[in-house]
């Protein structure tokens, strides 16, 4: 077709759609094959030759998004079909077009739904009781199959002191295209359906059931038996057996979320409806949570005087089409890598959100140094820079401790180092960090304070020595220090609901270990849970032999992957040895986790409980329901002089 035809269809179809009832105000074009941008009172639409993007401009709810006139998402009574849960509203919402595609050669649109809030708490400010303004913006460039957003959030110095709490964007898909799942290479299944749900037996807490019906008929299905590891899950999302689409979540980069680099949090899960209206909507969900209460939850509390942005995201919606379900998570993987490669994006402009030559390199190697064992190998390194432990008021007065695992205030870098433990972080934003690292191995982490990170540096820090802490000679150990307790018993395979309740069955006279002959992958549950027929608590033993009766201080190193229970009582030999109290509960264990809030305790106790020959160590734990135990990650018993450990 000539030109000059292809101009007249275009200008006539443009006049067309303007003159619609007047209902389209504006329409924003590149060439043919770019970005179009169309405009209402009440919507952006972004379109492209792929997918195309409907945009509230009273919410900034992501309301449609098609792939190849396919519509992929389903609304819902309370929310949009995508949404933040942290979003303007009401009175003084202000959009506008901050990549308009007619000036760019059709490359790319973005919009912008942003409110300033008026200092006021819940019920006046933009997303419930979070005393910030909030911007929301939605991109897509010309050849992008599917559709970005984030979120820039900003507390000036004149607000009132605020927090964020449950914090993250989802969207509920369209249930009669999308039956697959897939998280990782242990969650990759055609799911159950709305009916199975609704028609599902409820157990022993709201999000968990036993379906009755379906190809799962007999199991329990629970939402949290799909939450992961957010640094090590790049892609996930749904895909359809029978349209053979997929939609995909893909970080391309964690620095936006909280917690580092072990923090799990929920994913993707048919939608967990409550009520008992057997034709409820329970549609497939997706969520991308930048702070949550879960597995320990994270911190985002922001002081009265105190200047705070922070710019969550752009992550990618990404749409795509295959065979099956493995080739469109795998081409979903591939394109996370290439995302990984493109950040910083360089179309993001105007916020706080340095480009790539804006930021920095750091890059050193990490060398273990430990004299009392010097065959001990670390694998697993992974590499961060976080903001500087702080803290913060507790719920029940007193201050709370914020450390990287809990921070979901700043940005964090993480990075995996090798073999022989060389790392290199990129695309740091500039400022001050404290570097951490951990590793399979090695109990407790490397810290250095003082990284100091200025703009366009390439900061080598050459070799650093990490020397853990020991206070003296190892007379045994349990496990492996990796902050999971993978394992041992049930490890390998703990998203399954309810495993706790099997402990009577797999020791009915509870663990009972021997060092040197009994084998803790499967001697030693993955939780020490609490029994019903154990009214003075329940308790594990520890068997071992000493040559000789010992002198000193033993210290007993308690490394804990998940808490419920609040207290554990030693004893040695029968002997009071000393108790842990104040535990914390990060809620682990009743959501089907091997791993949350990661800390050690240690129990000190003079060495003369133990004898020459045959010993035993026991941990007891309070009665209590079976989910409110413990998760070891590691135990080790070591030997001190007197004065090392009091």
């Amino acid at each position: 077709m000539p030109s000059a035809t292809i101009r007249t269809v275009r200008i006539g179809l443009i006049a067309l759609l303007l003159a619609i009832g007047g209902a389209i105000r504006q329409v924003r074009a590149g060439p043919l094959s770019g970005v179009t941008l169309v405009e209402n009172a009440d919507f952006y639409t972004l379109a492209n030759q792929f997918v195309s993007a409907r945009i509230s401009k009273q919410s900034g709810g992501l309301v449609s998004l098609t792939y190849h006139k396919t519509e992929l998402l389903v609304g819902g009574s309370r929310h949009a079909d995508g949404y933040w849960s942290h979003a303007p509203s009401g009175k003084g919402v202000v959009d506008r077009i901050t990549l308009d595609p007619a000036t760019n050669g059709g490359e790319r649109a973005e919009v912008s739904i942003k409110k300033v809030s008026s200092g006021v708490p819940q019920g006046a400010g933009p997303g419930g009781s979070a005393i910030c303004d909030i911007e929301i913006r939605y991109a897509l460039g010309r050849d992008d199959s599917g559709i970005y957003t984030y979120s820039i959030l900003q507390h000036k110095a004149d607000y009132p002191p605020t927090s964020i709490g449950e914090a993250r964007f989802c969207v509920k898909l369209n249930d009669a295209v999308f039956d697959w799942m897939t998280v990782d290479v242990n969650r990759n299944m055609k799911m159950i359906t709305a009916y199975d749900w609704n028609h599902g037996t409820v157990m022993n807490m709201k999000e968990a059931r036993r379906m009755n019906s379906g190809q799962y008929k007999g199991q329990v299905e629970h939402k949290y038996d799909y939450s992961a590891v957010q640094f090590e899950t790049p892609a996930w999302g749904w895909s359809s057996t029978t349209h053979h689409i997929g939609l995909w979540f893909i970080n391309p980069t964690i620095e936006y979320l909280s917690g580092g680099a072990t923090k799990v949090e929920l994913s993707a899960h048919r939608d967990a409806t409550f009520g008992s209206d057997p034709n409820a909507p329970a549609p497939p969900t997706l969520l991308n949570y930048w702070r949550g209460s879960h597995y320990g939850g994270s911190s985002c509390v922001i002081q009265q005087g105190e200047e705070w942005t922070k710019v969550v995201g752009p992550f990618l919606i990404y749409c795509n089409a295959g065979q099956t379900p493995d080739a469109m998570w795998h081409d979903a993987l591939s394109r996370a890598a290439g995302e990984s490669q493109a950040w910083p994006y360089a179309w993001v402009q105007g916020i706080d959100y340095p480009q790539r030559t804006q930021r920095a390199i750091v890059a050193g190697q990490l060398v273990l140094s430990d004299p009392l064992t010097p065959q001990a190998t670390m694998s697993h390194l992974l590499i961060g820079l976080a903001a500087p432990d702080y803290q913060v008021a507790g719920r029940r007065g007193g201050a709370t401790n914020v450390d990287w695992q809990l921070d979901a205030k700043h940005y964090q870098f993480w990075a995996r180092g090798d073999e022989q433990g060389r790392f290199t972080i990129a695309n740091v934003r500039p400022g001050n960090y404290t570097l951490h690292a951990i590793a399979d191995g090695v109990l407790g982490e490397f810290a250095r304070t003082g990284v100091r990170i200025e703009p366009s540096m390439h900061l080598e820090l050459g070799r650093l020595e990490w020397t853990p802490i020991r206070y003296g000679p190892q007379l045994w150990d349990v496990g492996i220090p990796n902050r999971t307790a993978s394992e041992f018993l049930h490890g390998d395979h703990y998203w399954q609901w309810g495993l706790y309740n099997a402990y009577p069955r797999d020791f009915p006279n509870d663990v009972n270990l021997t060092i040197g002959k009994s084998d803790f992958h499967k001697d030693w549950n993955y939780c020490q849970c609490p029994r019903a027929d154990r009214p003075d608590g329940t308790t594990w033993a520890v068997n071992f032999d000493l040559p000789a009766t010992p002198q000193g201080k033993a210290i007993l190193r308690l490394a804990f992957a998940a808490t419920s229970a609040r207290s554990i009582h030693v004893t040695v030999n029968d002997k009071d040895a000393g108790d842990v109290r104040s535990l914390i509960d990060t809620a682990t264990i009743r959501r089907d986790g091997i791993r949350g809030y990661w800390y050690e305790r240690d129990v000190a106790f003079d060495a003369s409980l133990m004898r020459q020959g045959a010993n035993v160590l026991k941990l007891t734990i309070p009665p209590g329901n079976p989910m409110n135990g413990i998760e070891y990650d590691y135990i080790r018993l070591e030997l001190a002089p007197a004065h090392a450990k009091e």
